[in-house]
């Protein structure tokens, strides 16, 4: 008796040392799964909290146990562990019922881990069958109960298996196959899930929905076995066929806009693709399908005219904003992102040309021009250093001697815009085009003819300044970040007042003469106020329109990838202002809340000159007519009558 005391004694204290030992061996691998901090899946929101995309390393959203319906948790603890709340990590009776059959097959057949252990093998060892990983399983699963509550492992096991397709943790994959949350799924649907983590590529139901189905109906069964399921809902699953979804891992959307928003969010934080972050955009989906339908429109359209263009290079690019926040509503950088991913709206940097116009007007109106002053729209040639003179001309060639600045914008005459900004002095307005924050700006006169390059989004920056009331709003694409702990960040759009508020109305006045009677005619729209200038460069090699209404703003761009000339019928007011007005059109049918005129702000009023009404301000009053009989009387007194 006393060598069989001795013996057991030594067994127990070699089993104890065997146990300390492994724990010893394996106790991180047990803090790693207390401590749970798994890859989580960061998503991108628009601004109706639609989801846009999806981005990560492992495709995973976490959920927490008390938003598990408990459905959940009894069909998983029905098929994989059905004394789970009962046990303390291990289930000894499954442990001898497996050992007799594996000695009997002499080879593993049977395991009998519990969900407990199941979870350490997934996220601490290997799935090897050896009896040396078998025992850090079970002294793990030990160590976990102690640590753990029972709904702590399962809120971790659901978060971390694999559900096959690329889904990780039981909310996303619900999300993934059935387009639903947890709580919208039906019975049928809740035990297809709980039944791939067994083998998630053999039940994956995008592949093999009647193995899937299959597995569910065996869940099904052993839930109304043990009384979890009434026979009516029994009866119901077994016959339910859910509808499987197989969707794109990522979601995405809006591609141009995801590549962006990685870009600036990345700037601050550098575990985007696994920190689970939460990332509310600007963005209407809405809006971008309306512009993105309608740059494809354009584009095809220049096909049609020029049966020799090149598919291939031709592209275009266009940017929606609201101009009083900077938030972008649409941003699409090609017409095929799958094609191309570079994003002509951010990336590129082409000349504006006649686009850029206004800005020398506004200098002008700033300066006490009025809209009524004349300007000289004849041909002169200029001295450009080097021996060299540039002469340059009118788009539709000839010239009009005298005309007013309201005309000369209207018609978007070169020859009267660069001898305005001659008059005006080179270096004067470069000094103001760069405090705006323009760059590159050429030293010399061509700069009136927009010839620096610029992309559209910058553009849109500038462009605001007009329905902005004179203030700059630099454009944003993200409206706050959420991390996994729910800290959020916040941008915001940078803004600088660089207009007196009337003077900015001035322009919107003169910009939608432009689309009502000038190049930007084919932007016009019934029902609505539209101000906008179109944009061609030399050789037809830029097309552009850019364009407002009271509360939208967009900005249109066509060209070749590889700067080669279009056909010269292309340029902004055929390519560019019809895509403006059929974007617009469809915009104001979805949003037909949208303001429909200009607010005309203090400090603008009308008079009458030549017997037109006719805006002017303070800083560019209307000048003094004077009447005909006084004209005649000084003509007389200085001898010009015969």
């Amino acid at each position: 008796m006393k060598y069989i005391l001795w013996i057991f004694f030594a067994g127990a204290l070699a089993l104890g040392g065997g146990f300390v030992y492994i724990y010893s061996q394996v106790r991180f691998d047990a803090y790693s799964i207390i401590d749970y901090k798994p890859k989580l899946t960061t998503q991108i929101f628009d601004r109706n909290n639609e989801l846009i995309a999806n981005i990560f390393e492992e495709n995973r959203v976490y959920v927490k146990y008390e938003e598990i319906p408990s459905r959940v948790v009894e069909a998983l603890v029905a098929i994989e562990d059905t004394s789970y709340f009962e046990h303390g990590g291990i289930n000894y009776e499954a442990i001898v019922r497996a050992v007799i059959k594996d000695i009997k097959a002499g080879r593993f057949v049977e395991g009998a881990s519990t969900l407990t252990q199941q979870l350490v093998k997934n996220l601490a060892l290997s799935s090897e069958k050896k009896i040396t990983r078998k025992i850090k399983e079970i002294v793990l699963a030990i160590k976990l109960e102690t640590e753990l509550d029972k709904e702590q492992i399962i809120e971790r096991y659901l978060n971390h298996v694999y559900f096959g397709h690329g889904y990780y943790g039981i909310k996303t994959a619900a999300d993934g196959y059935f387009r639903k949350d947890l709580k919208e799924l039906s019975i049928k649907e809740i035990a297809m899930l709980v039944g791939l983590p067994k083998a998630p590529s053999s039940y994956d139901p995008t592949k093999h929905l009647d193995l899937s189905l299959g597995r569910a109906n065996r869940v099904l069964e052993r839930m109304y076995t043990i009384g979890w399921l009434n026979e009516e809902e029994y009866r119901k699953g077994i016959l339910e066929e859910p509808a499987v979804f197989d969707d794109t891992l990522s979601k995405n959307k809006a591609p141009y806009v995801v590549d962006e928003i990685i870009k600036e969010v990345s700037k601050r934080v550098d575990d985007i693709r696994t920190g689970g972050y939460k990332i509310y955009s600007t963005v209407d989906l809405n809006v971008q399908k309306m512009a993105n339908e309608a740059l494809i429109y354009g584009y095809n359209e220049i096909l049609k005219r020029d049966k020799k263009a090149n598919a291939n290079i031709l592209n275009g690019a266009i940017v929606v904003t609201q101009p009083q926040t900077g938030h972008i509503l649409a941003l699409v950088g090609g017409v095929d992102y799958s094609k191309s991913s570079y994003n002509r709206a951010t990336q590129s940097a082409r000349q504006p040309g006649s686009s850029f116009k206004p800005f020398i007007y506004q200098i002008a109106l700033d300066e006490g021009y009025s809209v009524v002053s004349q300007l000289a729209d004849i041909a002169r040639s200029f001295d450009m250093g080097n021996g060299k003179e540039w002469t340059p001309k009118n788009y539709s060639g000839g010239f009009q001697g005298y005309i007013s600045l309201k005309s000369a914008l209207t018609q978007s005459r070169n020859l009267a815009t660069i001898n305005l900004l001659n008059d005006l002095g080179l270096s004067s307005v470069r000094a103001k085009l760069s405090n705006i924050g323009f760059q590159n700006i050429p030293e010399n006169l061509s700069i009136a003819l927009g010839s620096f390059g610029i992309s559209p989004v910058n553009f849109a920056k500038f462009y605001s300044m007009f329905p902005n009331e004179g203030e700059i709003v630099e454009p944003i694409l993200i409206k706050y970040v959420e991390n996994s702990f729910g800290a959020v960040v916040n941008y915001e759009a940078k803004k600088e007042q660089v207009l007196k508020p009337e003077q900015a109305f001035l322009m919107i006045d003169l910009l939608k003469n432009v689309v009502n009677n000038g190049t930007g005619r084919n932007a016009k729209i019934n029902g609505i106020q539209v101000a906008g200038k179109t944009g061609t460069t030399n050789n037809n090699i830029d097309a552009w329109f850019c364009g407002f209404t009271p509360d939208v703003q967009a900005i249109i761009w066509y060209g070749n990838d590889d700067n080669s000339p279009m056909k010269k019928i292309e340029g902004g007011g055929r390519t560019a202002a019809p895509v403006f007005k059929k974007f617009m059109e469809t915009y104001i049918k979805q949003y037909p809340t949208v303001r429909r005129v200009f607010e005309q702000p203090e400090g603008v009023y009308k008079g009458i000159y030549n017997g037109v009404d006719e805006l002017y301000t303070n800083d560019s009053p209307l000048p003094e007519i004077i009447p005909a009989n006084e004209i005649i009387q000084e003509q007389e007194n200085n001898g010009l009558m015969f």
